[in-house]
């Protein structure tokens, strides 16, 4: 049985992404809407090799038609189209973090938390919305949840090097024009950003909060406490850096049960969604660029942390276009059409 899809935000990056993802990876569709806002309706976009689809304005959009819509369209759009679609019989995948805390809507990462994907469903109690996480607590929970399972991590001290991409493409074209400007001596403008993105590194993304922290570094404590334990203590750090697509993390983890770096590298090489590529040489680890276009979580740079008992440190990368967004968003969906749990 095939699915009618929605992509809400469809020319967007992410939304561009998702559409590409479903086609690679063979989504059962009957039928697909690409959906914008107005202004971008008429305009045309891929689907797979072949087709071609003509964007949808949002607002004249019936989600009766549709059996399961992935959104990419920011919060704002979400909080108002979302529940409606919901209404309507359509299961959301909404990759903002528009419902992300709400206590009837499940955060789901399919690696680590499958089985809370039926609580989206009305007939639970549900509003047929489920949230997809942030770019960066998406990879870092798939990291952690081999290592809770079989050790009890207790604590993450995390520092993220996160790609412009995660802030949209006018985020991507302004780190462009920058880098550009400053070799042919051109003023600097910063528009989306707050300080020069070109050449430099901004210990800032999204708002400030009243503690000091930043509304991305509460989103990752709260959210892998969301999906995968309510007892992990996490603080986290996040720099916006000059690459345009891979968020890269260096994550020091405390356990309850000791561990052993051998044990850690074979733990991880054997979980779903992992790459392990550790050696201890020249160009032995994964870097951002090298993980833009690919799938897997990347796991590099395991050893002992010396300073702690029962204590690792590692080095995460994974491109949060694909599995920080619209990989993870085609996994939900793929898990909810294995289950049974939309359709006609």
């Amino acid at each position: 049985m095939g699915y009618r899809v929605a992509v809400v935000g469809a020319t967007g990056a992410v939304g561009r992404e998702m559409l590409q993802t479903l086609a690679e990876r063979n989504f059962p569709v009957d039928r697909m809407y690409a959906l914008a806002s107005s202004r971008s309706a008429g305009r045309e976009v891929s689907f797979g090799e072949d087709e071609i689809l003509t964007v949808t304005a949002l607002d004249k959009f019936d989600f009766a038609e549709a059996d399961i819509a992935l959104f990419s369209a920011g919060g704002a759009t979400a909080k108002d189209v979302a529940p409606r679609a919901g209404e309507a019989g359509c299961l959301v995948i909404d990759n903002s973090s528009a419902f992300r805390m709400d206590d009837d809507v499940p955060l789901i990462v399919p690696e680590v938390n499958p089985d809370a994907v039926d609580a989206a469903l009305r007939q639970n109690g549900g509003r047929n919305i489920i949230a997809n996480p942030n770019c960066s607590t998406a990879q870092l929970v798939v990291a952690l949840k081999p290592l809770h399972q079989k050790f009890g991590v207790r604590r993450v001290v995390v520092s993220t090097y996160q790609a412009v991409s995660g802030a949209g493409k006018p985020a991507m074209d302004e780190l462009f024009n920058q880098t550009r400007g400053i070799y042919v001596n051109q003023a600097v403008r910063s528009e989306i950003f707050t300080k020069q993105i070109a050449f430099n590194a901004i210990p800032h993304i999204d708002v400030f909060l009243d503690d000091g922290f930043t509304k991305e570094e509460w989103k990752m404590t709260a959210e892998t406490k969301k999906i995968l334990d309510p007892a992990i203590e996490l603080v986290a750090h996040c720099v916006r850096i000059p690459v345009f697509i891979g968020h890269s993390e260096a994550v020091f983890i405390e356990t309850d049960r000791p561990m052993t770096e051998s044990g850690v590298r074979d733990l991880l090489r054997g979980s779903p969604g992992i790459t392990v590529i550790d050696h201890r040489a020249d160009e032995g680890y994964v870097t951002p660029h090298e993980a833009a276009g690919e799938d897997a979580v990347f796991i590099s740079r395991i050893r002992k942390d010396p300073t702690v008992e029962n204590g690792m440190v590692f080095w995460c990368v994974s491109d949060n276009l694909r599995k920080g967004a619209a990989l993870n968003s085609v996994q939900i969906a793929e898990l909810v059409a294995e289950r049974g749990l939309a359709g006609r």
